[in-house]
């Protein structure tokens, strides 16, 4: 009897529909041989602090750096502390059952180092000492699942991507239970969360907003004339810009006086402009913000959908290329669109096809995203405008290049130069296919060496300098994934260049962290900092916390894990010496945290004093008052934001993901009845229930 564990009930179920196993029980599926199960996500993790007997918040706690790590079960905050969640014990239970019963194992977990964490702390909790193969595959597809299932892996030779995987877990749980309790005794009232790439992916959103703000804009003149030859009239500017109107205007005269442009070079080149490389996760939701206004969060939410209904392949991928192998069945794919709509029409004529995308040496643990042969029918309208990016994308990348004729002609006017830039596409190659972003071009007529034109009109033109824009969400992926472009060490920017901070499974997650602790917030497309994270930006800034190059030579450590040429443990004992460093930083620091409207909501019960935010409680400074209200209910920890709203309005809006001693969801307004006590108020039913201290 062999064992299959997947990563969550949907995928178990399409493995064990190939595998046979049809006979379904209380958490597994048996037959054929087979009995497969599954996790929910990360059933094990890293024990709080807790657990090592370290006191919550307590400065002489601080840096706190276990020996050696235990594994505990997922647990939720029930109340006052923490408590197991009961789902993931007793699908834990069924697990060990199954584990037990069966002589090897199946690793079926995402293919990728996430879910070999999951697997592999699973494995580790519960003892088990049986051996284990594994299935990698790409894709959800029936044949892919009976390809991989026919060709499983040693599962030792992932032995680096757990290691790995762990290396990041621990350092993770090092760098932001430190740093998060640090600058929280430091400030002395409220919660504050730090974190290994969410603070300098913070630090990047700051320092964009504050260089914004901060712009100072200065005008600029640009002299520019007009003619016109063989009905096109063409804009001519001079070559320099003036950043003093009167000589702007001098050359503007002398331009006037002349009446004519003389043609003194015509510069004519062909430019091969390549199709862009096919999607990975990153770039899907660059594109899907910009194009669709979706968050990362989202896009991959539908990304990871579209996957298990069998559409595309693993969306949680890191590379853009795909091997040989994988390019022979490309024909087939593309044929799939035939009857497409939009795509169909094109679709049928692409041949032959680019093999721009096609390096083996390129993928990492997954080629790139690609639909699968499966046609999708009855999808919401969000999740055929995702599919459609990726099929147009897989079209797009394998087209012909797309060449244009650049035209450079340069005129003189009494020793005054002036340019004029042309562009035509000749064959579109790629830019053929629908719905592929447009360009405006500018076609020049011909011109002549030492030809010369009336000019018909000259005149000035007042600009001003920008700064750069604020972040979009496209944007600060784009600076995460080449985080270190601008950094002045050349070899820190290459290495960066290439792996960036945080990976392409968790940028998103990250980024809706800062959302989550109200660090930041959107103001239309563009991302701008709250006052509570420009706050804690101006503590941290000028720390290694908050360093771009020490964050991302964690990644490129991480991935060099990955690939057996490093030791994990050099790693580690290098992000201990880093926690010590970083948590004396912050309790020492002078520069404190100064939050204007999180200490000045007035007690709606007293009216007298101010309510006060701290790490577990919100309280009133008027000793005579008694209002408190705790931040952690029924499994959900109150931002301010949520507090503030609860005492300045009575109530917040709808929070989700509550849960109550059973280990149900709900969704609640967190009210505040006329004895100051917080209840619950339900949608539609505005039933109101007491919640108990």
């Amino acid at each position: 009897m062999k064992a299959i564990l997947a990563e969550k009930p949907s995928v178990a179920k399409e493995i064990a529909r190939i595998a046979g196993a049809t006979k379904r029980h209380d958490g597994y599926l048996e037959g054929n041989g087979y009995v497969v199960t599954w996790a929910l996500g990360h059933l094990i993790g890293l024990a709080k602090p807790e657990e090592y007997g370290y006191g919550s918040f307590q400065k002489e706690n601080l840096p706190m750096l276990p020996a050696e790590f235990i594994l505990t079960p997922r647990s939720i905050k029930a109340g006052k502390s923490y408590q197991f969640d009961k789902r993931a014990l007793q699908q834990l239970e069924v697990i060990e059952s199954v584990f037990n019963r069966c002589n090897h194992i199946i690793v079926a977990t995402d293919a990728g180092r996430e879910g070999e964490l999951i697997f592999r702390f699973i494995y580790n909790y519960l003892g088990c000492k049986k051996t284990f193969s594994r299935l990698w595959i790409s894709s959800l597809t029936d044949k892919a699942i009976r390809q991989g299932l026919n060709n499983l892996k040693n599962g030792h030779e992932y032995d680096n991507l757990y290691r790995a995987a762990q290396a990041r877990s621990e350092s993770d749980w090092l760098v932001g239970m430190n740093a998060t309790q640090a600058i929280t005794l430091n400030a002395g009232h409220g919660l504050y969360s730090l974190g290994r790439v969410q603070t300098p992916t913070l630090g990047m959103v700051c320092k964009r907003f504050l260089e914004n703000k901060n712009f100072v804009s200065k005008p600029f003149w640009i002299v520019e004339a007009e003619l016109k030859k063989d009905g096109l009239v063409v804009k001519v500017p001079v070559t320099t810009e003036f950043e003093n109107e009167e000589k702007a205007t001098q050359v503007l005269q002398v331009i006037r006086d002349s009446g004519l442009l003389k043609v003194t070079t015509v510069e004519t080149k062909q430019r091969t402009e390549k199709p862009s490389l096919l999607y990975d996760l990153t770039a899907l939701q660059k594109d899907a913000n910009s194009r669709l206004g979706f968050s990362a969060t989202h896009a991959l939410s539908i990304a990871q959908k579209l996957y298990e209904n069998k559409l595309i392949t693993y969306p949680r991928t890191g590379s853009r290329f795909i091997p040989g192998d994988v390019f022979e069945e490309i024909p087939a794919l593309i044929s799939t669109l035939h009857q497409q709509p939009v795509l169909g029409d094109y679709a049928k004529k692409l041949n032959p096809l680019n093999d721009l995308c096609v390096n083996d040496g390129k993928v990492t643990d997954h080629h790139a995203l690609l639909i699968t042969e499966n046609k999708p029918t009855g999808l919401k309208k969000e999740e055929q405008a995702v599919y459609d990016m990726i099929a147009g994308r897989m079209l797009e990348a394998f087209s012909p290049n797309c060449q244009k004729e650049i035209t450079q002609v340069v005129f003189n006017c009494n020793g005054i130069e002036l340019k004029a830039n042309g562009a035509v596409t000749t064959t579109k190659g790629w830019r053929a296919v629908p719905d592929t972003r447009e360009e405006n071009e500018t076609a020049l007529p011909k011109f002549s060496e030492g030809e010369q034109l009336p000019i018909t009109r000259a005149e000035i033109l007042k600009k001003q300098t920008k700064p750069k824009p604020l972040l979009t969400e496209a944007a600060l992926l784009s600076a995460m994934e080449s985080a270190g472009k601008e950094l002045d060490n050349a070899d820190y920017r290459k290495i960066l260049n290439t792996v960036g901070i945080g990976t392409p499974a968790t940028r998103a997650a990250v980024i809706e962290t800062l959302f989550t602790r109200e660090y930041i917030k959107r103001n239309g497309k563009s991302l701008v900092p709250t006052e509570k994270g420009l706050a804690v930006y101006a503590v941290v800034k000028d720390m290694k916390i908050a360093d771009v190059e020490m964050t991302g030579n964690w990644e490129y450590d991480l991935a060099r894990i990955e690939q057996g040429a490093i030791d994990a443990g050099t790693f580690l004992r290098g992000i201990r010496q880093y926690t010590t460093q970083i948590t004396e930083e912050l309790l020492h620091s002078k520069i404190r945290i100064e939050i204007n409207d999180t200490p000045g909501v007035v007690c709606p019960k007293c009216k007298k004093g101010k309510v006060f935010f701290y790490y577990k409680v919100a309280k009133c400074d008027n000793t005579g008052c008694g209002l408190v209200i705790f931040r952690h209910v029924c499994g959900r920890i109150l931002t301010d934001g949520q507090i503030s709203r609860l005492l300045l309005n009575g109530k917040t809006v709808e929070i989700k993901g509550f849960r109550n001693r059973k280990g149900n969801v709900f969704n609640a307004v967190l009210v505040l009845d006329k004895d100051f006590k917080t209840g619950f108020e339900f949608v539609p039913d505005k039933k109101v229930i007491k919640y108990p201290k």
